[in-house]
């Protein structure tokens, strides 16, 4: 993959707990554990620039969902994150996806204009449903 971009498996989740650790405050934190049991299931893949950041997604049926990006702070706005959300979006196209969901902090302004500029709109909102009492934006775009 261009970029630097590598695929990521379960031997690479104590890596990519590192970099989750770096990106996210402690009550929204994955430990490795929990991203090697992810990885593990059905339809799951991950994308990864070592040292830098990492997606999660899973495909079911006709559906994705990115289930976390992380990019630690040091290496922020240099476009990684969108490198990141473009593979998994080429990925879950591969896998036979038509739409891309995920969901994002209502206080989290970069990620939502990161998501915004790549085409994702607002199709709900799930009340107080991170750690910190804000809302969860899902957002959604068609992959085709």
């Amino acid at each position: 993959m261009s970029s630097g971009i590598e695929a990521a498996g379960a031997a690479d989740a104590p890596d990519l707990a590192v970099l989750h650790e770096a990106a996210f405050d402690a009550a929204e934190r994955w430990d490795a554990a929990a991203i090697a049991t992810l990885l593990g299931m059905p339809g799951a893949f991950g994308l990864h620039i070592p040292g830098t950041g990492f997606v999660l997604a899973r495909v079911a049926a006709d559906e994705a969902e990115i289930l976390t990006l992380a990019v630690i702070p040091a290496a922020r706005r240099q476009g990684h994150a969108g490198a990141l959300l473009a593979g998994a979006m080429a990925g879950a196209l591969l896998r036979g996806a038509g739409t891309m969901f995920l969901e994002v902090s209502d206080r989290n302004g970069a990620a939502r204009a990161l998501y915004a500029r790549a085409g994702f709109a607002e199709a709900g909102r799930r009340r107080r449903y991170y750690a910190d009492g804000s809302d969860a934006l899902v957002l959604r775009r068609a992959l085709s």
